[in-house]
């Protein structure tokens, strides 16, 4: 695992990705993406030999970290045997690994459809839902991320969804519960729970219930801010989805298979939804794969009624491969309990303790291996660190702590005001405390710009 530099062939593989590739949500001309030589476990590498912890876990998907011998021997194994096969026939591992998932799931959701991601796993249930109940609306909370194609992106609740929002998508947006910058002027998590069913339930009312299929929500809303709904919240939600005929919709994308310290955050509150969206963790995201988990009242709406969606690589040999491999290292390694374990003995303290320590800390949320710290200018007045959706000279603060990070061998998860500490779920204990130490010094950064 040790770094070999190789500066030649870093700049040949920058000089062809400014040459052809199109990147994601950026403006093209004003990026400059790190060549990436190698990866294992927690760390990764780039051409000149520097060497970083990964507290990103890529896009918070590589939950086993890089390079797990069982997931890359298993789909060497599958490429072997069978490399695709169209998605209409059954398929050993794509059979199994949909086993794999329904044993995991909460309630009856026991039936499986493969996607190639998150944000299509979040179209194919929406459109479930839309056909199950011949309604045409959906509820999404403000503060959320769905994914980048088109329904996806319009049940999204942050700015990202700006550019793409077409008005007409049948979706119409709700405030859910977040005590710490609090829409319903509460102050216990009490409030804050009843204060936002109440305003759910009148958004439903208002709405029309008959004109609404589902009501689509992050069990922890992930790249929003990683805000733990308060006790009896989701419970509430789904007492008014079977009050009122709609389909309840959990996205466990990001926090799915273990991430929380469970397989899926419902289990942390005891809730079963109709639809469960989950990618990312279900193969650490070695290949492509996501889907939706269906109970069995909706799949029995698609018994004789063929169901009108479908993909090209739906359950793909080898993505499902990975996932039957993921899914069984997890089971073998204990890492949903590392996860829950680490979180709660090692990253925990040491965040509370940085808070206790650093003004530019506002508060320290989470659970399991999913946490984030909000960066304030003022801890009394809560004014975020950069503004909503800060760019350039606005963002300067945020930059300037991102860069104090990377420089001490740190390679964070930024966004807007926060960073998120997501590292792999087994990562080990020196891995974290040497993670730990690097945000404490990227913090003091921060600090210099508290007001």
């Amino acid at each position: 695992m040790t770094p070999q530099p190789n500066p030649q062939v870093g700049a040949a593989v920058k000089a062809a990705d400014r040459a052809h590739v199109f990147h994601s949500w950026s403006a093209q001309e004003l990026i400059d993406p790190l060549a990436v030589a190698g990866a294992e476990g927690s760390y990764f590498w780039d051409y000149d030999g520097n060497r970083y912890l990964d507290f990103t876990s890529g896009l918070v998907y590589t939950n086993i970290g890089y390079q797990h011998p069982k997931v890359v021997a298993a789909i060497q194994e599958q490429a072997a045997k069978m490399t695709t096969f169209a998605p209409a026939f059954a398929i050993e591992s794509r059979s199994e690994a949909a086993r794999l998932i329904a044993e995991r799931t909460p309630g009856d959701l026991d039936k499986i459809f493969f996607t190639n991601g998150g944000a299509d796993a979040v179209e194919h249930a929406l459109r479930m839902a839309r056909l199950h109940t011949g309604r045409p609306k959906v509820l999404s909370a403000y503060r959320s991320y769905h994914g980048g194609t088109q329904q996806a992106i319009n049940v999204t609740g942050d700015p990202r969804r700006w550019a793409n929002d077409s008005g007409s998508a049948g979706v119409v947006r709700f405030w859910a519960p977040f005590l710490y910058r609090s829409r319903f002027y509460a102050e216990t998590e009490e409030q804050e729970c009843a204060r936002a069913l109440e305003h759910l339930e009148s958004t439903i009312r208002f709405e029309g219930p008959a004109t609404i299929a589902a009501i689509i929500l992050e069990t922890v809303p992930g790249t929003a801010g990683i805000m733990l709904p308060p006790a009896g919240y989701l419970a509430g939600v789904r007492e008014l989805c079977d009050r009122y005929g709609i389909v309840f919709v959990l996205d466990e994308v990001m926090a799915g298979f273990g991430r929380t310290g469970k397989w899926f955050a419902a289990d942390l509150y005891d809730v079963t939804p109709d639809l469960m969206t989950f990618a990312k963790g279900v193969n650490s995201g070695y290949v492509p794969l996501g889907g939706v988990a269906i109970s069995g009242a909706i799949a029995e709406t698609f018994a004789k009624r063929p169901y009108p969606g479908g993909l090209t690589y739906s359950g793909h040999p080898l993505a499902c491969a990975a996932a039957v491999a993921t899914i069984n290292a997890m089971e073998e390694e204990g890492i949903v309990e590392q996860a829950a374990k680490t979180g709660a003995e090692i990253i925990e303290p040491a965040l509370r303790e940085l808070a206790g320590r650093h003004p530019s800390v506002g508060e320290v949320r989470g659970v399991g291996m999913f946490w984030a710290l909000e960066l304030v200018r003022d801890q009394e007045t809560r004014e975020p660190l950069v503004p909503y959706n800060a760019a350039g000279a606005d963002n300067a603060p945020m930059a300037a702590f991102g860069a104090a990070a990377k420089k001490n061998g740190l390679w964070p998860f930024i966004n807007m005001n926060r960073t998120h500490v997501v590292p792999p779920l087994n990562i080990t204990e020196a891995e974290a405390k040497e993670g730990l130490a690097a945000l404490d010094a990227a913090l003091s950064v921060a600090d210099e710009h508290v007001a």
